[in-house]
């Protein structure tokens, strides 16, 4: 809102505490599952560099699930309403996401939401703009809600996602251990070593994907940034300023040269009769 001169008042950091460490318990475990897995990664990436082409596939295939899931599912379905999903397809996909380290959709999708409608502002959840880079890119995930993000989660009820946020901790056990059922060097690949990775290459768009130079505190402040779609497999995630100008939009590739392939999946289902009342904005 502007003034009666035209000029944008000071923001300030809000009351509500924010840290860059844990303050609760919540926070802690967080915190706690996080060094977990990447001090496994880390003990992995020494013991066993390189997994051979067998595990190494299956490693791919399934963060691009992982992620495809959380991109078509958690952000464009759930969060934003760009298409309506077949509910076997949606249990699937959520059971894809989480198994690739996603929170369940009942806490990211009103978390998401919140950053939409505060974006860069200091109610931001995970913006870098009031608080740094480590902030957008860890830290924030250890943040107390304060009963921000309960107004953006009263539709979710007819989803019946309360039933994710019990299987979390199995899930993610399953997600850290399972690869042992294979061998050593899949514990390591298709466990911790690949949800470091899907941590890394999702928190990116949080960070990196908020850097535009230039901008006035308080305003939007996101960008396209093509070689973030390396990390996430040109799921279209990386037009991020694409997505914040059309936020309903299942299209976040908006032009011929912005690859865009969970734009093209949704497609894909839509022509199976998998998926409905896709929306999207068209070329730019």
């Amino acid at each position: 809102m502007k003034t009666a001169l035209n000029v944008k008042p000071q923001l300030e950091l809000p009351a509500r505490p924010t840290s860059m460490w844990p303050t609760d318990v919540w926070g802690f475990l967080t915190l706690g599952w996080l060094l977990l897995i990447h001090l496994t990664a880390l003990v992995g990436l020494i013991l066993r560099p390189l997994p051979g082409w067998n595990v190494f596939g299956v490693f791919v295939l399934l963060s691009f699930l992982g992620g495809t899931s959380t991109v078509i599912c958690y952000h464009r379905e759930l969060a934003h309403r760009s298409l309506t999903l077949h509910p076997v397809v949606r249990a699937v996909m959520i059971f894809l996401a989480m198994l690739n380290g996603a929170a369940p959709p009942g806490s990211w999708v009103p978390t998401h939401r919140l950053h939409h409608a505060e974006t860069d502002t200091p109610d931001d959840p995970s913006s870098p703009v009031w608080r740094g880079m480590w902030f957008a890119h860890v830290a924030w995930h250890w943040q107390a809600d304060n009963g921000l993000r309960e107004p953006y989660a009263r539709d979710l009820a007819r989803f019946s996602l309360g039933t994710w946020n019990r299987l979390l901790i199995p899930m993610f056990a399953i997600a850290y251990f399972g690869g042992a059922l294979w061998s050593l060097t899949a514990f390591f690949w298709l466990g911790a070593i690949r949800m470091t990775f899907a941590f890394h290459a999702t928190s990116l768009i949080n960070s990196a994907c908020h850097t535009e130079p230039g901008i006035e505190l308080g305003e939007d402040s996101s960008r396209n940034l093509w070689w973030v779609g390396v990390t996430i497999f040109f799921l279209g995630e990386n037009w991020h300023r694409n997505h914040h100008l059309f936020p309903r939009s299942a299209r976040m590739g908006l032009r011929w040269w912005q690859p865009d392939v969970g734009y093209w999946l949704i497609c894909g289902l839509a022509r199976l009769g998998l998926a409905s009342e896709v929306q999207s904005a068209g070329k730019a």
